[in-house]
């Protein structure tokens, strides 16, 4: 998507188009959204989609839940191969390098310019569209959920036990966990296995590599080495707050996953992403004083931007050309500027673009209560320029990766291996999966 200051214009046979028929002649031009989000987040997908379809006459986007990221990835790919794919797929950064490589898509600039509309694609923040664009900044698909990871923390909680102001470094954070240890709370900070913020978004603000060859924007042979930066030392210290009950495991699997444990006052301090702003606000006890900030660094660490997550819209190929104007309707629909604001309202996520985050706080949105705090996300991501650890990670089969990750931060948390053994492990499997992938693509090179 690609928020305001998208300037559009219809070309003359579109406007030909518009006009040659009466509405009550004219049949609605319909075409398909797979999505990935699910629960409030989906629901607000499917109010989107609605109005779309209430502002206009020409078209109807049938939009539909593929219940989770990995699943929206594996069932675009099954469905583009039987030539029953949908028209836009929502597909997750983890997914960015397997569309890419496919080809089984209409690159974003080309579907907008072919269907009449202007875009300034430089105003998009970098730190957003690069993890999406090619090495020479071209966008491929529409960056729509956007989000980084932030670290909430309750402000009761912190009052109660003589804790003042957001901890900015993890040293903070070791301190009010044992303040808030003594005060009382069981659950002082929750964490899960999720290695987006603890492993991803941690090397990135402390400008650590992933992978080599600049975390795979350079070359499909690249290899992991989070073996062998300060994540070791990162996560070794989570394990020894762990085992002194200062950090607490907290999953689905468990019973209660971390944003859960947030709202129900369980845990007082979590990472999470900014898109769960908007949750947290609507489903903790009304009155209760919390606070989000950008998530804490090592003391002397020289803070590097974030990465963005959350998920761009691909526009797939081998559609009706039709189906393609409609594509374009919305894409330009969603980025007007009354609907970028509606947007981040409702969820949580940023404007992607600077012009939309501007407007914003003109209009006084981030100064309102219940949105306080949401700007620290788009200054988190902005910190700094972009470099080679900072840009992205461009891996191929990184949902697969993110999984062996995972499950030796799980290994490493229940006592099964150490901290050493269980990245070492994650890194030997992960490579694996990068040499099959590589073979897979053999001959093709990165744009």
């Amino acid at each position: 998507m690609k928020t305001h200051a998208v300037k559009f214009s219809l070309t003359v046979a579109a406007l030909a188009v518009g006009l040659g028929a009466t509405p009550a002649l004219a049949d609605k031009t319909k075409f398909e959204f797979w999505y990935g989000l699910s629960g409030d987040l989906g629901e607000r997908v499917e109010d989107a989609c609605k109005k779309f379809n209430d502002s206009q006459a020409d078209y109807e986007i049938v939009c539909t839940s593929q219940n989770g990221y990995p699943e929206t990835v594996q069932n675009s790919i099954a469905a583009y191969r039987a030539k029953k794919h949908p028209a836009i797929a929502q597909i997750f950064d983890g997914g960015t390098l397997d569309l890419m490589l496919s080809g089984a898509f209409v690159p974003a600039k080309k579907l907008m310019e072919d269907n009449g509309y202007k875009i300034d694609w430089t105003n998009y923040f970098g730190g957003i569209a690069n993890y999406y664009a090619t090495s020479k900044g071209e966008l491929y698909s529409f960056p729509f959920n956007s989000s980084t990871a932030m670290f909430y923390y309750n402000v009761d909680a912190f009052t109660k036990a003589g804790i003042e102001g957001a901890p900015q470094t993890w040293e903070d954070v070791e301190a009010a966990a044992r303040k808030l240890k003594a005060a009382g709370y069981s659950c002082p900070l929750g964490f899960s296995f999720d290695t987006w913020a603890t492993v991803e978004q941690f090397s990135a603000i402390h400008n650590q590599p992933i992978a080599t060859k600049s975390n795979g924007y350079d070359g499909l042979d690249a290899e992991l080495v989070i073996n062998k930066t300060k994540l070791v030392d990162h996560l070794t210290f989570f394990k020894k707050m762990t085992d002194e009950g200062l950090f607490v495991v907290k999953t689905k699997q468990l019973g209660m996953d971390v944003v859960p444990a947030f709202t129900s006052e369980t845990c007082q301090m979590i990472q999470s992403s900014i898109a769960d702003h908007g949750t947290i606000g609507k489903t903790i006890k009304p009155g209760t004083r919390w606070d989000v900030t950008m998530l804490p660094v090592w003391k002397g660490t020289e803070r590097q931007n974030s990465l963005v997550g959350g998920a761009s819209l691909w526009v797939l190929n081998n559609r009706p050309q039709a189906e393609y104007k409609g594509a374009a309707a919305f894409l330009n629909f969603i980025a007007q500027p009354d609907m970028v604001q509606w947007w981040s309202t409702v969820t949580g996520y940023i404007p992607v673009t600077k012009t939309g985050f501007e407007a914003m706080k003109a209009n006084g949105f981030y100064d309102k209560p219940e949105y306080k705090g949401r700007d620290k996300a788009i200054a988190s991501l902005t910190f700094t320029p972009t470099s080679a650890n900072t840009r992205g990670i461009r891996l191929g089969g990184f949902p697969q990766i993110r999984k062996e990750i995972s499950d030796a931060m799980e290994g490493i948390f229940f006592g099964k291996m150490t901290v050493q053994a269980g990245l070492d492990q994650a890194v030997e499997r992960g490579n694996a999966i990068l040499r099959r992938f590589e073979k897979t693509y053999a001959g093709r090179a990165l744009n």
